[in-house]
């Protein structure tokens, strides 16, 4: 399912964005940040692969390359160029989209919020331990799952994003929820997993880029935005004390203006779109 807001106007006058979100999640985690940018912007914002109104999806890819594939029918109807936002695993599709795929050279603006690309912390002698952690509590997910033990596997991977912050309290409801689409995790997982060349990749980026951390999320995602954030050229980086990883949802207020700030400021901006050196 694809939710789209402030349909484009005749003659495709409109602005658009695109916006993914992370894993056990949906598309409406942008119904605010739809709201904020206004009626002359198109958003789009795609349910992943195994969420919202794809969570019976046959198609569970391992690869970021996968994600983009099946997100590729709806960001090929835009016409023009467009800005790319993503939070959590959904930020680490919006990377891929933004240097590693047919799009971008359409792409006029990135947001990442706290993407998860662990891989580019292995890249890195002083960082491989981050990776290693991740990489550790991967194998605990998929070991839970194998055994049909999802609600552990929910567990597990809660605490690990609560990171330093106060426990979650999910609503039976909420919890309900995110049992069902447990098994879509364990593809998250692998994709990031398997990510190669991630700092060449950052370094590439020529557009305008936000990235946004928490100071209460995992340190994994805090060091990834850190070195992002020292790889691409012109980088706008923000750091909030008293956020969590899930800051999308739980500092929206604070966050939404900085974006559609962002996005405004791109627009004005006097370079082509397009993410890659021509080199």
């Amino acid at each position: 399912m694809i939710h789209s807001k402030h349909a484009p106007l005749a003659g495709g006058s409109k602005r658009c964005v695109v916006a993914v979100h992370g894993s056990l999640s949906s598309g409406r985690l942008w119904a605010r940040l739809a709201d904020e940018l206004g009626p002359n912007t198109q958003m789009i914002a795609p349910d992943v692969s195994g969420y919202g109104g794809n969570r019976d999806s046959i198609i569970m890819p391992e690869r970021l390359s996968g994600e983009v594939a099946l997100l590729a029918e709806h960001i090929g109807q835009i016409e023009g160029p467009f800005h790319l936002v993503g939070h959590s695993y959904g930020g680490a599709i919006a990377f891929k989209i933004a240097t590693g795929s047919r799009f971008a050279s359409r792409v006029r603006s990135l947001t990442l919020i706290e993407p998860v690309l662990p891989t580019l912390l292995a890249e890195s002698a002083a960082d491989r331990r981050l990776h290693e952690l991740f990489a550790q509590l991967a194998r605990q997910l998929y070991d839970d799952l194998s055994k049909g033990l999802a609600m552990e596997a929910i567990d597990k991977f809660t605490a690990y994003w609560n990171g330093s912050g106060p426990a979650e309290k999910l609503s039976p409801e909420a919890r309900l929820r995110m049992i069902e689409q447990a098994g879509k995790l364990a593809f998250d997982f692998r994709a990031v997993l398997a990510e190669k060349n991630v700092t060449a990749a950052a370094a590439a980026i020529r557009v305008p880029t936000l990235l946004f951390s928490g100071g209460l999320s995992p340190y994994l995602t805090q060091r990834i935005v850190s070195r992002l954030a020292s790889l691409i050229a012109g980088v706008d980086a923000r750091h909030l004390p008293a956020a969590g990883h899930m800051m999308a949802l739980s500092h929206a207020k604070l966050i939404n203006p900085e974006i559609a700030a962002h996005i405004a400021r791109a627009e004005l901006a006097e370079v082509p779109a397009g993410l890659l050196t021509s080199a």
